[in-house]
């Protein structure tokens, strides 16, 4: 069995590993690079893979980092299964057709003002492209062993164990007759008020862990005190808590923290709260329908939503815009990469009396990343609009374990690896947890980069 590293090397996006073994290829992920313009354009580039080899794609989880070139592989020939979880499934139902949607109007939007270099711009897919890639997902149970061969000659097996990162978030475990390797895909956290915790799966020869927060631990601070001070604070000033956020996962846990603060009295009852993102609606349904992977009964949850009013169309997204009473406004995209959250920026991030709020990793090169950084302006739809607004990044509230957090996984398993693969994390997050894997746990770990081959069981890198 071979493992063959096409994304997520030294680099948190556009995770993609290539398993074979005999004739039978499987793609653990297929997502988009994210970030850095240099990145943004290796999603332009043809996989180097032979699409036509590929037996099916098994899917940790449904953030577009790890799903969101569905569309293309399947359009450009992929016809296999695509393995998930069944709440991954749903909240792809919701995430690849909007991400489809996304690219069509970016490119309308750059042939309408154009800022493109190309002329016209096309998008990378479309929701046509995305309703295609959902005909060929196929649920899979918790633990459920499942096979996978080609034209008879080689079988892989594979099962899905609860990562906690995100409603039906998986690490996936892979064995052929003689090896196995396991992806951890995003470890999530013990302290989430949402989603269950991450579970020990079975353990394997060799393991694939992601490294997004390698290099740090999480403040220990209260997720729910640190929000109420920001509201406080915004309130005082008059003005408007703008909240960035992934409209999966993260817009539910705002909102969970922002019932409860209501509830305590913490914050005023009367404060208006705006959901502003038709996605992050859609998926507070997926989260009530799988309700059995959270820590909260049905009641709550809907308490929980009944607390924010929805935003659905356009004029309605606008007229937010024209408020000058205090408010919280939650809208996509979390790391100010597309989405709602634009309009709001262009006009509540250049007043001093505001806060923009991000909940969140922020990927380097993204408009989140310049903003957390100090950024004085940044551009917005080929404009360059000024930051006056105080800028807060919440780093407690990420849905990544930590380095410690990391670690402590990984010595749970029953039986340690004889090879560590240290993915999915910045250079120095991805070096310092290699380093860490090393001295704490007494494991053998690697920093591959892209392209790169390994056999399973064969601790030399492959030409």
């Amino acid at each position: 069995m071979k493992v063959r590293f096409l994304g997520a090397t030294q680099t948190v996006t556009g995770s993609r590993y290539l398993v074979s073994h005999g004739k039978t290829q499987v793609l653990v992920d297929c997502g988009l690079f994210q970030g850095y313009k240099h990145l943004r354009l290796k999603n332009w580039d043809e996989l180097d893979i032979d699409i036509e080899a590929l037996a099916a794609v098994i899917l940790t989880h449904a953030h577009l980092d790890h799903s969101g070139y569905l569309p293309l592989l399947v359009q450009r020939g992929f016809r296999g299964p695509i393995y998930s979880t069944l709440a991954t499934s749903d909240l792809s139902k919701i995430l690849l057709p909007d991400s489809g949607y996304l690219q069509e109007e970016e490119a309308k939007f750059a042939n309408r003002h154009n800022y493109s270099k190309h002329h016209p711009a096309l998008p990378l897919y479309t929701v046509s492209d995305a309703k295609n890639a959902l005909r060929q997902f196929k649920s899979v149970e918790w633990r459920q062993e499942v096979s996978i061969t080609k034209s008879g000659l080689g079988t892989l097996k594979f099962k899905f164990f609860p990562a906690g990162h995100l409603l039906g978030a998986a690490s996936v475990r892979i064995q052929s007759d003689s090896t196995s390797i396991l992806f951890s895909g995003d470890l999530g956290r013990d302290n989430s008020p949402l989603i269950r915790n991450p579970e020990s799966p079975e353990s394997a020869d060799e393991l694939v862990v992601e490294s997004t927060y390698g290099n740090r631990g999480h403040p220990k601070e209260d997720p729910q005190q640190v929000i109420k001070r920001i509201i406080l604070r915004t309130i005082a000033r008059k003005g408007i808590v703008l909240i960035p956020s992934f409209a999966v996962g993260r817009a539910q846990q705002i909102l969970f923290y922002l019932h409860r603060l209501k509830k305590a009295e913490e914050i005023p009852s009367t404060l208006p709260i705006y959901l502003n993102s038709p996605m992050a609606a859609q998926s507070n349904h997926a989260f009530s329908k799988n309700i059995s992977e959270l820590k909260i009964d049905s009641e709550e949850l809907n308490q929980i939503f009944r607390g924010a009013r929805v935003i659905s169309t356009p004029e309605e997204s606008k007229a937010l815009n024209e408020r000058a009473e205090p408010a919280v406004i939650i809208a996509a995209s979390g790391m100010a990469t597309g989405g709602r959250v634009l309009h709001h920026l262009k006009t509540l991030a250049p007043n001093s009396k505001n806060t923009i709020l991000f909940v969140g990793f922020q990927a380097g090169g993204t408009r989140g990343d310049l903003m957390v950084r100090g950024a004085k302006e940044v551009k917005i739809h080929g404009q360059l609009w000024p930051i006056r607004a105080e800028v807060i990044n919440l780093e407690s509230l990420s849905a990544h374990a930590d380095a410690d957090e990391i670690l402590r996984w990984i010595s749970n398993l029953d039986r340690s690896p004889k090879r560590v693969f240290v993915t999915h994390g910045e250079v120095e997050a991805s070096l310092t947890l290699k380093e860490r894997i090393h001295k704490e746990i007494g494991l053998f770990a690697v920093v591959p980069e892209y392209g790169d081959t390994f056999e399973v069981g064969n601790y030399s890198k492959l030409p």
